[in-house]
């Protein structure tokens, strides 16, 4: 059997699991009985852990949120993901946390076990962070639409669109969506009666939050999907499909999230649905895969690849006639 302070640290541990116990689930988990459960329970909460009860048949223990921050206790598992996590906030792309990263990290790194501290050490020996490039989010403006999501609570921001254009807008936000490179908000549109993507470094949010709403069912396949839609196609003045003679794992090894859609059509067949700000600019990016495609639309784009691929001959013919081929 436990002895006494092991027994709390392991009654802590359940307890920090978000679900309710209920005391003989606890007394048979901790090998002790249930009047011992109640016993250690009250020693948490003079330790100043808020644990809440509740009575009757179904009732149970959970632990809740205290005024002030307890020690948490992780396993092994757990201690190393937080600690890759604070490396990447160190050096990602939302500001103003970075330092608190690094103080973060130099603290649980103080009390990992060695075995933990030589996991994490050997990741960040070997680990190297480009900086972020770009606009950055701030850490604040982050917290606060998180919380007015959480909470349902309209949103009054100014928005700067990609050309330029600045208007005030009023939103039911809904949800965060983070590309590994951009944070964007997913929100209803009070003025424009829909549901638009908003990149949350062009926001300049009015605080605080507004009155609450009730939320709208999600949009097909989630947020996730519908601020990709948004953002790979939705975004940009021309719109285009493309039907590509490879692996749908093939294409989307050079797609990224922000960049256009992938589907898998099956016989070694994808298409790709994908926006840009010139077609121009989109005949060229369609070269750089490397395998034969097809245009769906827009039938615009078929004159900018043959000027492309006029180009590219023309080059081809001077190197040649330079001595080059």
């Amino acid at each position: 059997m436990m002895g006494t302070s092991a027994r709390l640290l392991r009654l802590l541990g359940l307890l920090q699991v978000p679900r309710d116990w209920t005391g003989p689930a606890l007394a048979e988990r901790l090998d002790v009985d249930v009047r011992t459960v109640r016993r250690d329970v009250d020693k948490l909460r003079t330790l100043g852990y808020p644990v809440h009860s509740t009575p009757g048949v179904t009732g149970g223990y959970r632990l809740g949120a205290g005024a002030a921050l307890p020690p948490l206790l992780l396993d092994d598992d757990e201690a190393v993901a937080v600690a890759v996590g604070l490396r990447t906030a160190a050096g990602g792309s939302v500001s103003g946390i970075e330092e608190t990263s690094v103080r973060a990290l130099a603290k649980l790194e103080q009390v990992l076990p060695n075995r933990l501290r030589r996991r994490v050490a050997a990741l960040g020996t070997a680990t190297s962070t480009l900086a972020a490039r770009g606009p950055t989010v701030d850490a604040d403006v982050l917290s606060a639409l998180a919380a007015a999501c959480r909470d349902h609570e309209v949103v009054r921001f100014d928005y700067v669109a990609g050309d330029g254009t600045e208007t005030r807008r009023v939103a039911e936000p809904e949800g965060l969506v983070h590309t590994g490179r951009r944070w964007y908000l997913v929100a209803w549109d009070t003025g424009r009666d829909d549901r638009r993507t908003f990149r949350v470094d062009r926001m300049r949010p009015k605080l605080p939050a507004g009155p609450r709403f009730v939320p709208r069912p999600e949009p097909e396949g989630g947020l996730a999907a519908f601020a990709q839609r948004g953002i790979s196609s939705g975004a940009y003045p021309h719109r285009a499909r493309i039907v590509f003679h490879a692996p749908a794992e093939r294409i989307a090894e050079h797609v990224t999230p922000a960049s256009g859609i992938v589907t898998d059509l099956g016989g070694d067949r994808c298409e790709l649905a994908a926006g840009a700000w010139t077609l121009e600019s989109l005949a060229v990016w369609l070269c750089f895969f490397g395998v034969d495609f097809e245009v769906v639309e827009p039938v615009e784009l078929v004159e900018h690849l043959d000027a492309v691929a006029a180009r590219l001959g023309r080059a081809a013919d001077h190197a040649r006639a330079n001595g080059g081929g």
